[in-house]
């Protein structure tokens, strides 16, 4: 493959960006695909920022986010009051607002009456943020702290029956605050009230596209590789095709992708994945073949973290070999998306707590030859499935559901042997052929079957019958931090418990799932 003509300039990702002052809200990432929802580029950033780092990178406006805290305690997260100054427009959402509101004069309290939910917002100024929302609208609280005095620099926008000052701006500055959140669906006009910021207040253009988020990433490949060769790892899922897709774009034939089965993959993922990298991209693909590598590897281990931990060791041992055969490699790119980078504290300005380790941005050897490449980094999954089918991926890559790293072996609770895993593969086939019957496969964020290490007692044809238990799971979900179960048609259910029983053998019981997270996982193990 020849590398295509370079692409046309593209617009900086950084000419209209919206920064995110992260508070600890479980909302923050929402906040920010809220923004690009309407085409305006945002970065979620630390909390405790200074003015003159914003100052330095120049955004267009400034949001802060919701957090769990009380403004008036002790050890509370604090922002740079100088913000507030350099005329660079601020919506404080929630914690956000009352922020703002104690840092110019204001007042915060406990809530004579909490909200959480939905309420009826009375609308006392309809330009501005309101602009073109109805007098009365619903919103959505959770808070039980609010601003019960504002100083005279500040006048009330909305309220409701319990929340006096439901929502304020400043007289003089631009600064602004909603005590609901505008970001969830739950308030239904929020994304016009984030548009009257976005476009009315900061003055954005809401011009950014994914497609000049591709053009830029192409070009900067370019740059960055020169006449170098990348090496990419395929694991079956969505995010390292989107990047091998991207890469093959961008450099074409100096591109090597490295599959290894380690026979832990769903049912056709290998084959798939196969097809679609020397059928449609004929990229310089190796298949490293190593099932009965892992499988020994696993022999007797029933724990989940020292499957991990065996798996992990593994596959770096599996890539590292191969990659050593590549040569003139200097490069290695993989998937990390923006929520990665976020989550563990690795962006420069990112939120300050580490929240989990990422095998993407954490796990690297500290010896590592390659420079790594990372294109997806400013990306949430949404986008990469957007820039997925742009960049001419099918839609069973593209909406392919999560998948852990570790594969199968941690949806095999107990030991992982070949005929266990294959009774769970044949499973969580059904369950996912009929999730797409059903037209459910974009409604559910992840599904899949687990097989448990219990059997049960049951009657097959008159014959006494003692066979494996499979479990159903299937959750929604905005951002995987936070899951609820979700609630499928009994019909969906019934079909799929007939067809395990009957067509899988060794399976005599199929129960369904009905736990949230938390308190539960999304994953079993």
């Amino acid at each position: 493959m020849t590398r295509p003509d370079s692409p046309a300039p593209a617009v900086p990702l950084q000419a209209e960006r919206i920064l995110v002052l992260d508070f600890g809200s479980q909302y923050a990432q929402l906040i920010a695909r809220r923004v690009r929802e309407q085409h305006v580029y945002c970065e979620i950033v630390r909390h405790d920022i200074s003015a003159e780092r914003i100052r330095h990178l120049a955004p267009r406006g400034i949001i802060l986010s919701g957090g769990p805290a009380s403004v008036y305690e002790d050890g509370a997260p604090r922002c740079d009051p100088g913000i507030f100054t350099l005329g660079i427009p601020v919506l404080g959402i929630c914690y956000g607002m009352q922020l703002a509101c104690t840092a110019l004069g204001g007042r915060v309290g406990r809530a004579a009456a909490r909200e959480y939910g939905r309420a009826t917002c009375e609308v006392l100024d309809t330009e501005g943020l309101f602009k073109g929302i109805p007098h009365r609208t619903d919103v959505w609280m959770s808070h039980g702290d609010q601003v019960d005095g504002i100083a005279t620099d500040f006048v009330p926008l909305a309220k409701t029956d319990t929340c006096p000052f439901a929502a304020v701006r400043h007289v003089s500055l631009p600064v602004y605050g909603l005590q609901f959140h505008p970001e969830v669906t739950h308030t239904p006009a929020g994304g016009t009230m984030l548009a009257n910021f976005l476009l009315g207040v900061c003055g954005c253009s809401g011009t950014w596209r994914l497609d000049d988020f591709a053009a830029a990433m192409i070009a900067d490949i370019r740059r960055t590789v020169g006449t170098g060769r990348v090496i990419c790892g395929l694991s079956g899922g969505v995010d390292s095709a989107v990047v091998a897709a991207l890469l093959s774009r961008a450099i074409g034939d100096q591109l090597s992708c490295i599959l290894v089965d380690n026979g832990l993959l769903r049912q056709g993922e290998a084959a798939a994945v196969i097809d679609e990298f020397t059928r449609h991209f004929k990229t310089d693909l190796h298949v490293v073949e190593a099932e009965s590598m892992f499988l020994e590897t696993l022999a007797g281990v029933t724990d989940p973290q020292e499957k991990r931990r065996r798996i992990g060791k593994a596959f770096v041992d599996c890539f590292a070999a191969e990659a050593a055969k590549i040569e003139d490699a200097h490069f290695l790119a993989q998937g990390t998306l923006y929520p990665d980078v976020i989550e563990s504290g690795a962006a420069p300005d990112g939120p300050a707590a580490t929240i989990k380790l990422h095998h993407n941005v954490g796990g690297l050897p500290a010896d590592m030859k390659f420079q790594l490449i990372e294109p997806l980094r400013d990306l949430f999954k949404d986008e990469v499935r957007q820039l997925g089918l742009q960049l001419g991926l099918p839609e069973r890559i593209v909406w392919r559901h999560p998948f852990p790293g570790p594969g199968l072996a941690v949806r095999c609770l107990g030991e992982v042997t070949r005929p266990r895993l294959e009774t769970l593969r044949e499973a969580d086939a059904i369950v996912l052929e009929e999730f797409e019957a059903a037209g459910l496969m974009r409604t559910i964020s992840q599904g899949f079957a687990v097989l448990l290490p219990i059997q049960s007692v049951g009657v097959m044809g008159d014959a006494r019958t003692y066979e494996d238990t499979i479990a159903v799971r299937a959750v929604e979900t905005q951002d995987f931090m936070t899951a609820d179960w979700s609630h499928l048609p009994y019909e969906v259910l019934a079909t799929i418990s007939t067809r395990v029983i009957n067509e899988v053998r060794g399976v005599n019981r199929v129960v369904y799932d009905i736990s949230s997270k938390p308190p539960a996982t999304i994953e079993w193990e």
